[in-house]
């Protein structure tokens, strides 16, 4: 019997869904950085990534670029530079996203100290308010990077949709376009890079809407789980099943659906509403909070349906599905992308690959 509760990931349906996306990239003169973090840099997924067609990898974890070292791609780190850990920048990674003039002159520092040319994107922000230097400060800034040695300035790029929700589209992109135009004019600066983002910028393609400026994405739930993130829709001729959740049962039993006594706070803080439906059967399953968050998980069997968790126990209503579950049964999940960070990352849940 296999290990539970697991994560199962299909390799053969990643290549799939990387070679779609970095194939539809390239025909609008697009390479795509696939973003490994997701899946914390398992080796065998990120070779995945390589033999469907990208061109780099991304992580935001330094911890995660030791594990995909051998794989002679350039490497790129999502997250803005920690000055504490410049060290193993510079050491690690070919390429970092910045955003702080301090950190950018301690990585000039560090790259003259390991006697490497360490290249920098330069994020800026067009609205969604994470990180990214304030549009009226780019040419400020620029002006002080061209005088720092063991750094070049290869791209600018932009987050859309990470925390503010704010969606990409031709004219927000555009800006982005119009700050490589003029670094080019003032500076004689030519890019290499214009980063539009990740994959929230993906319907842009299908509208024809991308500035043709764009020539780069740092993808990875498209790749991982076939959808983009501007609106949530399936990315055609993808799977969104190459990762799946699979628990045991634990505990079946028929009981009511609402509980009996005064009800207070439940182990997270939360006073929780139930809803009586009267006596249902309940199967209780090996795994909780603690591994996943249980908003993100689908089940497969869609006459199941979510009660809740707690840290380890995760209880669904089986009453309506036509199979007859049983005690040592196995209940198989699709997940969003939030569950999918939680579960790779948590040392509970065995990861088997297909």
């Amino acid at each position: 019997m296999n290990n539970c509760p697991r994560i199962e990931i299909d390799l053969s349906k990643i290549r799939t869904n990387t070679k779609i996306l970095t194939d539809r990239c390239k025909k609008a003169g697009i390479q795509v950085a696939g973003v490994t973090k997701g899946f914390c840099a398992v080796p065998q997924i990120a070779e995945a990534l390589v033999e469907g067609g990208i061109a780099m990898l991304a992580d935001s974890r330094l911890e995660n670029f030791d594990k995909i070292a051998h794989i002679p791609l350039p490497k790129i780190l999502l997250r803005l530079p920690m000055i504490s850990q410049v060290e193993k920048v510079v050491s690690l990674v070919d390429i970092s996203l910045n955003s702080e003039l301090s950190t950018i002159k301690k990585l000039s520092e560090e790259s003259l100290k390991q006697k490497k040319i360490h290249k920098i994107i330069l994020m800026i922000d067009l609205g969604d308010l994470r990180e990214g230097i304030w549009n009226n400060q780019v040419i400020e800034t620029i002006e002080e990077i061209v005088n720092l040695d063991g750094i070049k300035l290869i791209g600018v790029g932009t987050n859309l949709t990470c925390y503010g929700g704010v969606i990409p589209t031709k004219n927000n992109l555009g800006l982005l376009a119009d700050f490589a135009k003029e670094i080019l004019e003032k500076f004689q600066i030519q890019l290499e890079i214009i980063s539009g983002g990740n994959s929230s910028s993906l319907y842009l393609l299908d509208r024809e809407e991308m500035p043709k400026s764009i020539n780069h994405l740092r993808l990875g739930e498209s790749i991982v789980l076939g959808r983009e993130t501007a609106f949530g829709e399936a990315i055609p001729g993808t799977y969104q099943d190459a990762f799946r959740l699979v628990a045991e049962i634990i505990e079946l039993k028929e009981k009511p659906s609402v509980p009996i006594g005064e009800i207070g706070m439940d182990a997270f803080g939360n006073k929780p509403v139930f809803e009586d439906r009267g006596i249902r059967k309940r199967a209780i399953l090996a795994v909780g909070r603690q591994d996943v968050s249980v908003n993100n998980l689908i089940p497969k069997d869609e006459k199941i349906s979510i009660l809740g968790a707690s840290s380890d126990h995760l209880i669904i209503d089986v009453t309506d599905s036509s199979k007859e579950y049983a005690v040592g049964d196995e209940v198989s999940f699709n997940i969003e992308y939030g569950a999918l960070l939680q579960l790779m990352t948590s040392e509970y849940v065995y990861k088997r690959i297909i």
